[in-house]
């Protein structure tokens, strides 16, 4: 632990914050976020804002194996990054002749801390040629070697020190997804760091004219999402829309007129006695809750319906877009793009969007099925970022990456057909969109010797599993502070990110939004 991370403890200013927010628990943290939204309601009726920003949080679950994906090249010469690469991958390790070059900026400083400034070339997977365009079209940045952290772990000896709290349950996999989208990992689960913000924004952009929630999941309930305030409750919907009723025909034609009227046959005699059930008042609390959660569910059906019809009316085609990406991810990112197209008719200026793809647990037959995955995210991202690029709307919309953690550096059988990798820690994350300051790796690419090597981050293994040098808290705090989370806010939402150098300094290079 840094020396004035100790002192920082007893200076009045960090007393005040560690009482309001993390020392309290969820109380505190509810309390604080409570305060800060009167505030920011305030200052939003003073000053109205009609500017639309959504944030889409796309978890790759499993578990990616990041060393695939961002990978050096060149020659393997003696003492080069690329030598480490192939010594520690064996037989994972991909071609250099076949990645997908990265043009870097001369001045990148993503090599100061583990490397001495020597920049080494760069590649993405072969299966990741549109990824590597908008990469040098400085159009989507890479956030190297983040992960879970409680507090700063700045050595493989400290590690191995056992003197600084790690994350409980290190390596596992339910326990670091609900970590990585809670960004409060010494803490029990109480939220995560998206509901957070969306509890505090929510009533300054979105009061008065919201239809439908600020947090709209393509992906089933996740932790992400879930606030403290029940304020801005998440809502699931799937890649065709809601899921209606069932028995009443395609998005009830079969009960419902035109014009919204309910049809005289069966159908529409069974609907209009289902809705009129559920406005009844009733005397129990819990009766009376769940009629509420109906009818706004039904209400929001409605709502999701029109704005998928405003979307239509925009003349994209979206699935012209999206043909290269008829995928599990790609038809979830094609429904957010359409909700993004019918915004207006949804009635939020800031939304969440959280997607999800699975299969990342590559334990076994690594190359192979890596390679179909990164082929998937490959097309569903290029497809998405060409829809909202044709929405006029490629600026207000931040794509981000997340996973359970990296995978070991080193495989775990000799043949190539077999071999996978294991459960790691600090992972490579991408981030997109027009606000995206592209074109760099930032954060702080990992040293790739595993062990006791001199120069080793290697978290008291030989396996390669890289400690972090980026905080979740780090890396989501730039998201959520372009999201509309002031710079004073910042706290409420991450009361673990005092511990951690300044996301704005230099020395974090972190601007990459």
């Amino acid at each position: 632990m840094k020396r004035h991370q100790k002192e920082d403890l007893v200076r009045r200013r960090d007393f005040i914050r560690q009482s309001a927010c993390a020392s309290l628990g969820v109380t505190g943290l509810v309390n604080a976020l409570a305060q800060m939204r009167l505030v920011t309601a305030a200052v939003a009726q003073s000053a109205p804002t009609s500017d639309y920003k959504a944030l889409v949080c796309l978890f790759l679950n499993g578990g990616h194996d990041s060393n695939n994906l961002l990978v050096p090249s060149g020659a393997a010469s003696s003492g080069s990054l690329r030598e480490d690469y192939v010594n520690g991958r064996g037989v994972l390790a991909l071609p250099s002749a076949g990645l997908n070059p990265l043009t870097l900026p001369a001045d990148t400083r993503a090599f100061q801390r583990h490397h001495a400034g020597t920049v080494a070339p760069l590649g993405l997977h072969p299966q990741a040629p549109d990824l590597a365009g908008l990469f040098n079209r400085k159009e989507l940045a890479v956030v190297a070697n983040v992960g879970t952290l409680a507090f700063p772990v700045s050595s493989r000896a400290d590690y191995q020190s056992g003197n600084i709290p790690l994350p409980p349950q290190l390596f596992s996999h339910s326990d670091q997804q609900t970590q990585w989208q809670s960004s409060v990992p010494d803490k029990a689960f109480a939220s995560g760091w998206g509901g957070r913000a969306a509890d505090l924004l929510h009533s300054s952009y979105n009061a008065g004219t919201s239809k439908v929630s600020m947090s709209i999941s393509l992906a089933g309930v996740n932790s992400f999402q879930i606030g403290t305030t029940g304020q801005v409750t998440q809502y699931a919907i799937n890649d065709e829309g809601t899921v209606p009723l069932s028995g009443f025909g395609d998005a009830y034609a079969d009960a419902v007129n035109p014009n919204g009227t309910y049809k005289s046959n069966p159908a529409g005699i069974r609907l209009k006695a289902f809705d009129d059930i559920m406005r009844l008042t009733h005397a129990n609390l819990h009766e009376e809750e769940y009629n509420r959660v109906v009818i706004r569910a039904r209400a929001a059906e409605g709502t999701v319906g029109a704005a998928i019809t405003a979307a239509a009316a925009t003349g994209v085609d979206f699935d012209t877009h999206f043909t290269n990406a008829t995928t599990s991810l790609g038809n979830q990112l094609k429904m957010i793009a359409k909700l993004i197209a019918g915004r207006g008719v949804l009635g939020n200026n800031r939304q969440v969007f959280f997607c999800q793809i699975g299969g990342f647990d590559t334990h076994q037959t690594l190359l192979s099925s890596h390679a179909d995955l990164i082929t998937e995210l490959n097309h569903s991202l290029a497809a998405f970022s060409n829809t909202l690029r044709a929405l006029g709307v490629w600026d207000k919309v931040t794509t981000f990456t997340a996973s359970d953690f990296n995978r070991t550096l080193t495989p775990n059988n000799t043949d190539p057909e077999k071999a996978g990798s294991d459960h790691a820690w600090g992972s490579h994350a991408i981030v997109l969109g027009g606000a995206v300051k592209g074109g760099d790796v930032y954060g702080h690419f990992p040293s790739l010797k595993t062990g006791a090597a001199a120069g080793s981050i290697d978290a008291g293994s030989n396996r390669g599993r890289w400690i972090p040098t980026t905080s979740v808290d780090q890396y989501s705090s730039k998201l959520a502070n372009w999201f509309g989370v002031s710079s004073n806010e910042l706290e409420a939402v991450f009361p673990n990110l005092p511990r951690f150098d300044d996301p704005s300094l230099s020395s974090a290079n972190l601007a990459f939004i």
